[in-house]
């Protein structure tokens, strides 16, 4: 059984090439991670809070805070499955994005590199503005590079 802990800070960048993907502005702010570690299982919760700090002035300043709750469930063999709900609240317009998600992943390796894939669901209980998604789907590749 253990734990730690961990804080420092979280960074916006303006990197986006779509209007729709990008919210034009630089920000900064606080972050903080406490997981736990038991047996095969580790949960935990994350979050951070963004203000903007500069970028284009015609686009509405950034005041939102993430919080994440999660569980990981690790198999022998390198499956694991993961519960999260990462939730996001938008200060300026009062409003919460809360998609809660089931994912299954596998570590592998392809040549020398250890690589995990994943992938699945999401359901959003609260999804921001009106007319916004009830549905979702995640799928990712992470390189990883243990010590």
């Amino acid at each position: 059984m253990g734990g730690f802990w961990g804080v420092g800070p979280v960074l916006l960048l303006p990197t986006g090439s779509n209007d729709l993907l990008t919210a034009d502005k630089s920000g900064a702010g606080p972050t903080a991670v406490a997981p736990k570690e038991r047996r095969h299982l580790t949960y935990g919760v994350l979050g951070n809070h963004i203000w903007s700090l500069a970028g284009d002035s015609k686009r509405s300043d950034i005041s939102s805070t993430f919080l994440q709750p999660f569980a990981t469930y690790t198999w022998p063999g390198g499956w694991s499955a993961t519960a999260t709900a990462d939730s996001t609240y938008d200060w300026n317009g009062d409003q919460w994005t809360i998609p809660l998600g089931f994912f299954m992943a596998r570590v592998t390796r392809i040549g020398g590199q250890i690589v995990q894939f994943g992938a699945g669901p999401r359901y959003y209980a609260e999804s921001g503005p009106d007319g916004a998604h009830d549905w979702g789907f995640r799928a990712n590749v992470v390189l990883l590079f243990p010590k």
